[in-house]
């Protein structure tokens, strides 16, 4: 069986994310897609809040595992035992970072390998920062994030008014 890990901060999830997790399913018999707990950030969601709506948006694919973890991604990969890490890319820029990323976690790793995926076209200008200054001013995201939890982040962010 085929597993891969598609790891990120999914501050919110947005329909890149999405595409990127479903191509996914194409290639891998399971697809945990993993919420980095990184102390280095200052996410606008709880850990919980986020793996909520990632478990919300693949609910119905029932090869899709979401989970949340912390430390190195390489040790989750050693953990749920996947050699594959899929990385989502929309520019040069993106790729430059994940290759440097990548060659460092293959030496953690030598049994890894990194999978580049390209998000589709019409996704290329969606990030979660600009979805998240988006949401701070009170504007309407709806053409960026899963349909499935346009709702919860209406609600999650009037909790925070």
């Amino acid at each position: 069986m085929k597993k891969c890990v598609f790891a990120g901060t999914f501050d919110p999830p947005t329909l890149g994310h999405k595409d990127i997790a479903l191509k996914c399913l194409e290639l891998f018999d399971e697809v945990i897609v993993a919420v980095l707990i990184n102390p280095n950030k200052r996410p606008l969601f709880t850990t919980e809040q986020r793996v909520a709506m990632l478990e919300k948006v693949f609910a119905p694919y029932k090869n899709v595992r979401v989970l949340a973890y912390d430390g190195l991604t390489v040790d989750l990969l050693r953990r749920e035992g996947a050699r594959f890490y899929v990385r989502g890319i929309r520019n040069g820029t993106d790729y430059d970072y994940e290759a440097q990323l990548n060659y460092i976690n293959m030496d953690m790793y030598k049994d890894m390998i990194t999978v580049f995926l390209p998000t589709r076209q019409e996704f290329l200008h969606i990030s979660s920062s600009l979805v998240k200054d988006a949401l701070r001013f009170d504007k309407n995201v709806d053409k960026y994030v899963p349909e499935e939890i346009r709702g919860d982040l209406k609600k999650l962010m009037q909790e925070k008014e």
